[in-house]
């Protein structure tokens, strides 16, 4: 599939400069996929479209100070770096501009008695750096450092703040997980009044999410690798929803990349650590996720081709033409999405069909039939559910029988 494919059209005056306030005073669109609907909200209406028994999975990490300027010793040269990734105590992987000075061995000074070494040269054009100083190494990023916003916004940030989270804690990512940022703590109070779920994941955002797709061939494209954690209680309750056949919502794509490489072929999530470099777009089979919240995303990016494989390629660049012509704000401080596909939700009173599959889960009909039988089931189950369910369900599959199985088997049959 070509990177091409993924391009549309923006204005420069939609790409938005800076953020609302209250927080959730931004614009949500809302697309229901399995009915092909759009519908145009605002953030703090997302209560409305969530259940009770929805499980909301965000992102608690925290974005640090990674911007730094100095200068090169002895020339005095001006220098700019960017953290990236942390190795150890003292050891960080970075970006420095100008690279023409950013020489193995080459040493900065960036004030507030903090220094740096180059150790290595990478392949990939960046750098591993080798810090030195006296005290604790956050609290004098804390005050030598800047908030390292993206590059299509040229407005300093007065309320650093604004780019993180009201519910981060855990500090390493280089940019924001965007989509939280529209969440404020009585938005989350009543979401959670209501029945709705939250959990917390862990993954360290990397200036990777900035970078364009170079390869001509999506497929092609070699994915940044980003640290994520997934805690046993999450992973627990993740896994109940699954069994009950409630709704997995995640916040962001970045809660998604966590999702989907800490599963295994049956949705199922095994808590752990570790580094992850997976590349998410249309032809991939989602195991875990049934909704998305996510902003509006960078023409040709990854991130782009992963929304497009929750909703289709040519769904996703309609509802951007729609979000354009309605003059949404984009990229990290612009407005939201909800992507709400039901026909992935893991429900046996409307998905399982037990006319295609055998009691092992496996497919018992030629791929054609089946493809042309969820065609006409989706058209059927739009007009009544109940004889979508009658017309494509074997008589001896009752629903309770249908449950039981599925729940047995943590089955995750889809239309």
């Amino acid at each position: 599939m070509k990177t091409e494919l993924f391009d549309y059209y923006l204005p420069e005056e939609l790409i938005a400069q800076e953020p609302v306030w209250p927080r959730d005073s931004s614009r949500l669109l809302v697309y229901d996929v399995s009915a092909d609907e759009i519908r145009h909200r605002h953030f703090y209406q997302i209560e409305d479209e969530l259940e009770s028994g929805d499980v909301l999975v965000i992102n608690n990490t925290k974005v640090i100070p990674a911007r730094l300027y100095g200068k090169k010793v002895p020339t005095g040269g001006k220098i700019e770096l960017l953290l990236l990734k942390r190795l150890n105590y003292t050891d960080w992987e970075v970006i420095l501009k100008p690279g023409r000075i950013a020489k193995e061995g080459a040493e900065f000074l960036f004030g507030d008695g903090l220094g740096a070494r180059i150790i290595k040269v990478c392949d990939d054009g960046g750098r591993i750096v080798r810090f030195f100083f006296d005290g604790v190494f956050e609290e004098i990023l804390s005050r030598a450092g800047e908030m390292p916003l993206p590059p299509y916004i040229k407005k300093k940030l007065s309320d650093q703040s604004r780019y993180n989270t009201v519910y981060s804690k855990t500090e390493g990512s280089a940019a924001a997980p965007t989509a939280g940022l529209h969440f404020t703590d009585a938005l989350l109070d009543r979401l959670k009044n209501k029945g709705v779920e939250i959990v917390e994941v862990l993954l360290h955002v990397g200036l990777g999410t900035f970078r364009p797709v170079k390869e001509e061939d999506i497929s092609r494209h070699k994915m940044h690798s980003e640290f994520y954690s997934v805690s046993s209680e999450t992973a627990s309750a993740l896994n109940r929803a699954k069994r009950e056949g409630r709704r997995t919502v995640a916040v962001g794509t970045t809660s998604v990349r966590v999702l989907e490489s800490a599963s295994d072929e049956n949705g199922l999530i095994s808590a752990g650590s570790g580094n992850t470099e997976i590349f998410i777009y249309p032809g991939y089979r989602y195991k875990v996720i049934d909704g998305l919240i996510t902003n509006f995303h960078l023409p040709e990016s990854t991130l782009v081709m992963l929304v497009a494989a929750l909703t289709g390629r040519e769904n996703i660049l309609n509802a951007y033409r729609v979000a354009v012509k309605e003059k949404y704000r984009f990229f990290s401080f612009g407005d939201a999405m909800f992507l709400e596909n039901r026909e992935l939700l893991y429900n046996p009173d409307a998905t399982y069909n037990s006319c295609f599959f055998d009691e092992q889960g496996e497919l018992c009909v030629p791929e054609e039939e089946y493809e042309k039988a969820a065609a006409d089931y989706k058209k059927q189950k739009l007009v009544d559910t109940k004889a979508a369910w009658d017309a494509y369900h074997k008589p001896e599959w009752s629903y309770d029988r249908s449950k039981a199985w599925c729940e047995e088997h943590s089955a995750n049959h889809r239309f």
